[in-house]
């Protein structure tokens, strides 16, 4: 099934494949991290002595540090499935993309791509990863002194989405049946008077409405 002759990426079956491995991995980990700190605890109060705790306090720590990591996790893998619910795949060959922080984003960026406008096209507009939690894969394939083999990785990307608002990226696998390492992309450019004038890149009221299903509030006209 060719992912961009659906009507919405939800529509392609290893699409949804992959978001329900996704999601599962997401929980095991989660899971896992709470079982942890439980099963340290335990050891602690029923098997050793109070001189053993100063051994046991950081891992008690960390446990429950990753537990929190983890659980940051689930958010975007809930909005990644309502952003494949509303816009279909599109296969992209060389999306500009960097690491370099750009002037004209607002916030906290971790690296970007840029995505013609649909509205017009002859306007790019940049989405960015807001948040460092798991952007390591594709970061050190997007830097300028990566290896060859590793740039050719991205070299076509699978992009879900409206870059007015918000996307989902991914790699492509070697046969190109399924996307992997999806990720979501925030639309932060900066404008005058605190909001998102959205009008102003061409985007009409369906447009707009689409973008509330993903989540982007408040969605100005």
């Amino acid at each position: 099934m060719n992912p961009i002759h659906c009507s919405t990426a939800w529509e392609h079956k290893p699409t949804r494949r992959s978001w329900i491995r996704h999601l599962i991995m997401n929980g095991i980990g989660l899971l896992g991290w709470i079982a942890a700190w439980f099963a340290l605890l335990a050891v602690l109060i029923g098997f050793l002595s109070p001189g053993f705790s100063f051994a046991f306090v950081p891992l008690l720590v960390y446990s429950a540090y990753r537990a929190v990591i983890q659980a940051f996790y689930l958010p975007p893998a809930l909005q990644m499935r309502r952003i494949l619910r509303t816009y279909p795949w599109q296969v992209l060959p060389g999306v500009p993309h960097g690491l370099t922080k750009r002037p004209d984003v607002s916030g906290n960026q971790y690296g970007w791509f840029e995505f013609p406008n649909p509205g017009r096209p002859e306007q790019r507009l940049p989405l960015v990863f807001g948040r460092h939690l798991r952007t390591e894969w594709w970061s050190r394939r997007m830097a300028s002194r990566a290896r060859p083999e590793l740039k050719a990785q991205i070299e076509v990307v699978w992009f879900a989405g409206d870059p007015r608002f918000a996307g989902l990226i991914a790699a492509s696998t070697p046969r190109a049946e399924a996307p992997r390492r999806m990720h979501v992309l925030r639309q932060q450019m900066s404008t005058d008077g605190g909001h998102r004038t959205f009008a102003e890149w061409g985007a009409t009221p369906e447009d707009i409405e689409r973008g509330r299903r993903v989540g982007i509030r408040p969605a100005h006209p």
